[in-house]
């Protein structure tokens, strides 16, 4: 059996691209350089999946930020705010998704949002009168072309035309229909210069199709495609779905002139009934999502082969793929010197998918395929006990009752206590939590992994680093503090290594959104709390100042959606150990004195099931009472905060409210405060601080600007409600661009407050 994969991680196995590209932003190396290092990187993951006899192997699948911006990119939907700037093609590209503040002109990133249930971030095209969609570019072209001078036919993967219309931000009153025309113009030229090089495959991903659809969203899939491919000739075009079933629109894409489709027979829960009720059309291949992309357990090759051998009944010909990209799990498990044996033989990486995938294809032609050695292997691990059992958090999970996940008096009576609490002058200015990472902060870390220096001292270099951070919080004039989370790598790391249950890696890197790598922790097996993890930090931070300083943790769905989780057990179990470990340090931080408590819920949206059908039988009904565990427990004086970003909201803004945090700070610089419309209509209870302006850009805000946010903001949040504050955490940024833009923010509420 053939075998294909979707699309490979492309940062680099030691984040060679992160590195080339920060260089290039700091002017340190040529565009030839960024190039180079890129082509360099590109050959590497073609030769490594041409080493393990895959098929189909994607090119276009690189990107030096972001692939959807590269759509756009392609079909010349660059904004004219960008196109004025003047700059060269690749500083147009990062001004798109950086920013840019410099002697051409003042322009913030276009918006980012997740892509669909992941960790993954992309940039929002943004669409108006001026767009002329059309073929504008030649990046896929020239990626096919290096890769077959290296001897490699690649199928070349693009954003297909009814995604990239779905996920695009209209202006100017303008609609995906206003745009169908030029779509498929642009992409059947995008078609016919792939035939002209004489590529045999193309790949358009449509994950869209695997969410909710209406009747005029399956007209206007259907519309695009009869079009586009009327134009194809003899190219072969491969339809490539996932992240769910297309149970909406399976005989629509049946019907279509398509040569193959791209199914995911993992997280699409209807994808084998949908092939077995309606068949599957002899004239085209299969492209059977089979081996996981998004976790990182080892394949089972019983299952895996069981659902095969269903599906071969239906059609001979299929190709074994992986579920979606490679893109959401580190490279190989060959960087990990310091994980046991024992347990890295239960992980499968990137590269090993490719060996699963290899395997798997030769066991699917083996009549004695139980008795190959791949097949016993795979079957003696999976028959194994497991390490990491834990009876006491399974008990405590178990025993949770109503009572646990109810905080009293209510938030109203809650809100007036506080206010009288802590005296906090109208429009508080605070920030997210994480302040700038410096070198410094790096260093200290890094000398105590690496045993050079002790706890003591490393602690000691972390309190200097903390007193110098409040200090610096009262000269800009902030209301509420934070203590700058110098002790921690990564919010959801840190807690994990504080956690019984959790193993950890080296270099097991996974982009976040273009240079942002995170390094996800895996939850192996039951989880408690082994002793208070930031309470001496956050008290040292309250003993320096008369303001209040937030203690900050991160929240038990947060920790489990940025971790890769178990496939053995329940992601609601898992969710209340960690609430249970949660709530243990937010009782100890509140017996300490911190009175405000900050339990970041960054990634709640983030496995929200793709169809709604799905919300409340799977997710938020254990992923809100999940957090409301962690502080259920408090004094009604207590403020709790939490934090949401780079997610749409507004669709679940009622059950975010049912938190029933106390404050809660969303992204919206980005989303152009989109979200206020939703929090005015649903009559939002909580305190809110919408971001008011972009730390995932270097630019720094200027006062009137955010002036300007503020103003809007007071026309849907009521004074009272309203905080003052970035839209996520600075630990990306440098010190020299967060202080300016923190000046400004200062300026600008006390602006805004001496109106009112």
């Amino acid at each position: 059996m053939q075998s294909a994969v979707i699309g490979f991680p492309r940062v680099g196995k030691l984040r060679e691209l992160k590195f080339a590209c920060e260089k290039y932003f700091r002017g340190e190396v040529e565009k030839e350089d960024l190039w180079k290092e890129a082509a360099k990187l590109r050959k590497e993951h073609w030769e490594w999946q041409q080493s393990f006899g895959i098929q189909y192997i994607s090119s276009n699948d690189f990107s030096f930020y972001d692939n959807m911006l590269d759509a756009a990119v392609l079909l010349n939907a660059v904004p004219e705010c960008y196109r004025k700037l003047k700059l060269n093609e690749t500083d147009t590209y990062f001004a798109m998704a950086r920013g840019y503040q410099g002697e051409a002109g003042d322009v913030p990133a276009l918006a980012m949002k997740k892509w669909f249930n992941t960790n993954y971030h992309y940039i929002v095209p943004e669409i108006g009168a001026d767009t002329q969609i059309r073929l504008n570019g030649s990046k896929p072209f020239e990626e096919y072309r290096e890769a077959r001078c290296l001897g490699i036919q690649t199928k070349s993967v693009l954003i297909g035309a009814f995604t990239f219309l779905k996920l695009a931000k209209y202006q100017d009153n303008k609609t995906p229909d206003d745009y169908v025309d030029a779509m498929v113009s642009g992409y059947r030229a995008v078609l016919e210069k792939f035939r002209t090089l004489g590529a045999e495959w193309v790949q358009l991903d449509e994950p869209a199709l695997v969410t909710d659809l209406t009747k005029e969203d399956i007209c206007l899939f259907e519309t695009l495609y009869k079009q586009i491919l009327a134009g194809k000739g003899k190219l072969k075009v491969l339809l490539q779905t996932y992240f769910g079933d297309i149970r909406d629109c399976y005989r629509n894409v049946a019907a279509l002139d398509f040569d193959g489709i791209g199914l995911d027979f993992l997280e699409g829960k209807k994808t084998k009934d949908l092939v077995e009720t309606y068949g599957f059309p002899e004239d085209k291949v299969l492209f059977a999502g089979l081996v996981n992309g998004k976790n990182i357990w080892r394949c089972n090759y019983r299952e895996t082969l069981e659902v095969l051998w269903e599906i071969k009944k239906y059609t001979p010909q299929i190709v074994l793929s992986t579920s979606c990209s490679l893109l959401h799990v580190p490279y190989t498990l060959g960087s990990e010197c310091s994980m046991k044996a024992e347990v890295k033989q239960h992980f499968s990486f990137a590269l090993e998918k490719l060996q699963e995938l290899q395997e798997l294809s030769v066991l699917t032609e083996c009549d004695d395929y139980k008795a190959q050695k791949e097949y016993v292997d795979n079957r003696r691990l999976f028959e194994q006990e497991r390490p990491f059992v834990h009876a006491e958090a399974k008990q405590r999970a178990a025993a949770l009752s109503e009572k646990d996940f109810i905080r009293q008096p209510e938030r109203a009576e809650r809100q007036r206590l506080q206010k009288k609490a802590f005296g906090l002058p109208l429009l508080p200015t605070t920030t997210i939590g994480s302040l700038p990472q410096t070198q410094e902060v790096k260093r200290n870390r890094s000398s105590y992994r690496r045993g050079e220096i002790d706890k003591s001292t490393y602690d000691s270099q972390v309190y200097a680093f903390i007193k110098e951070c409040i200090e610096k919080q009262e000269q800009i004039g902030l209301d509420v503090l934070v203590h700058g989370e110098y002790e921690r790598n990564d919010m959801v790391e840190f807690f994990g290594e504080n956690l019984s249950g959790y193993v950890f890696t080296d270099k097991a890197w996974v982009q976040s959104y273009g240079t942002r790598c995170v390094k996800p922790p895996i939850i192996f097996g039951d989880v408690m709390r082994i002793a208070p993890i930031t309470v001496d930090y956050s008290v040292y931070a309250q003993s320096l100042t008369e303001r209040p300083v937030k203690g900050m943790l991160t929240g038990p769905v947060t920790i489990l959606n940025w971790s890769f989780p178990r496939e053995d057990i329940s992601l609601k179990e898992m969710a209340y150990q960690i609430g249970i470990a949660v709530r243990e340090e937010v009782l100890d931080l509140e017996r300490a004195g911190i009175r405000m408590i900050q339990i970041d819920e960054a990634a709640l949206k983030e496995k929200l099931p793709i169809r709604r059908s799905d919300w409340y039988s799977g997710y938020l009904d254990w992923a809100i009472p999940a957090f409301r565990l962690c502080h259920s427990g408090v004094k009604p004086e207590t403020q709790i905060h939490t934090h949401m970003c780079y997610s749409e909201f507004d669709d679940i803004i009622r059950e975010i409210d049912d938190m029933d945090a106390d404050v809660i700070s969303f992204e919206a610089s980005r989303s152009k405060l989109t979200i206020l419309d939703a929090i005015r209509e649903n009559h939002f209870e909580t305190e809110v601080g919408p971001g008011v302006y972009d730390i995932h850009s270097p630019r720094v805000p200027s006062v009137e600007e955010i002036v300007t946010a503020l103003r809007i903001m007071l026309t849907k949040i009521s004074k009272e409600k309203l905080w003052v504050n970035p839209d996520c955490g600075l630990k990306t940024r440098g010190m020299p661009e967060t202080e300016a833009s923190l000046r400004n923010l200062v300026e600008a509420a006390g602006i805004v407050r001496e109106e009112l």
